[in-house]
């Protein structure tokens, strides 16, 4: 099914591999565009998980880091889910439609989760599904945004941050000022496609990490899992995290992190003039040597070079000289936030 709408992409001039959406034959105005005007891209590098059954809610409750008691098909939420040490294996998107709690993260940990979250589902009545193939996943973000997207699918378009609405074929989350995660049908994707791409410009996938990553959410990769607590990757300053549910897997340690106060590590906004990758070390003058921090997300940017999500030791920020993979690397440029720390 993925490689029939890949199929559909490649006559509307996508280039394509295995994972996704290359590009649609010209990167560099692709991300000029993400920047400054309104973009359609194909999500197929994010993966969907399916929970179903009577017991699908406690079960996933129980397991993450946010309070999923109150989610209704109206309301996303970011959620982690954390190893006995506290340190993320995953986070993503969670939203509701109809009988299914989904979950939206990265495809190269969709399966590893998948299976893993499945072996403590035990005598529960719940049943987990990949969910790839039943919704395709775009995303739409730019001036206009809203209105396009309205028009084009026949709704009123979500109204607040993380607020869903749905149609028969269809639903979008807004994630922030005009940037939407859209879910449709495989009937009726091509038709929809082609109705945004009339206004919105195409662009691959690396058009989208850059805002995602512009807009200061970390997505846990396969070379950063086990190695963050979730306050380090900013997900309580996303709402990412209740501090009034009970236990889930490393709940006593991103607990004691926020009422003890010692919060050492912080997810900011940087820029550097070359290369960059997620899991690269970062080194500060203060620590001699030793690691000061760690690349969560890195994209290449507008302007060229690489703009990157780093999780670092808030008195390295402050001393603000931080350079990338080794003591003397590439020095970053830190930028503001589109959110307060």
């Amino acid at each position: 099914m993925l490689q029939d709408w890949f199929d559909v992409l490649k006559t509307q001039g996508a280039r394509c591999d295995k994972h996704g959406i290359i590009d649609f034959g010209d990167p560099a105005a692709e991300l000029r565009a993400a920047h400054t005007g309104l973009v359609l891209a194909d999500l197929s590098q994010w993966g969907l998980i399916a929970f179903a059954g009577e017991d699908a809610e406690t079960f996933l409750h129980g397991q993450v880091t946010n309070d999923l008691r109150q989610l209704g098909p109206d309301k996303a939420v970011f959620a982690g889910y954390c190893s006995a040490k506290g340190r993320l294996l995953a986070n993503f998107l969670v939203l509701r439609r109809e009988a299914d709690i989904l979950l939206l993260l990265p495809e190269s940990l969709r399966e590893t989760i998948r299976k893993r979250l499945s072996m403590f589902i035990l005598r529960a009545r719940v049943k987990v599904r990949d969910a790839n193939d039943e919704w395709v996943r775009l995303g739409l973000a730019g001036a206009g945004a809203e209105a396009l997207l309205a028009e084009t699918l026949s709704m009123a378009a979500p109204a607040a941050i993380l607020t869903v609405a749905h149609t028969g074929e269809a639903f979008a989350v807004r994630l922030g000022e005009q940037r939407y995660d859209l879910f449709i049908r495989p009937t009726v994707a091509a038709a929809v496609w082609q109705r945004l791409a009339k206004r919105a410009r195409p662009v691959g996938a690396a058009a989208w990490d850059w805002l995602m990553v512009a807009a200061g959410v970390a997505a846990i990769v396969p070379e950063t899992q086990d190695q963050f607590v979730p306050q380090m990757v900013n997900m309580d300053l996303l709402h990412g995290i209740s501090f009034q549910k009970g236990c889930y897997p490393g709940q006593e340690i991103v607990a004691r992190t926020q009422y003890l106060g010692n919060q050492k590590r912080r997810l900011y906004l940087a820029h550097v003039d070359s290369p960059a990758r997620p899991g690269a070390a970062l080194y500060s003058p203060e620590l001699a040597g030793q690691s000061a921090g760690m690349v969560a997300n890195a994209a290449t940017s507008p302007e060229g070079g690489t703009d990157l999500l780093a999780v670092l030791m808030i008195s390295s920020r402050a001393g603000d000289a931080v350079h990338l993979d080794t003591p003397d690397g590439p020095r970053l440029d830190f930028r503001q936030l589109p959110y307060d720390l």
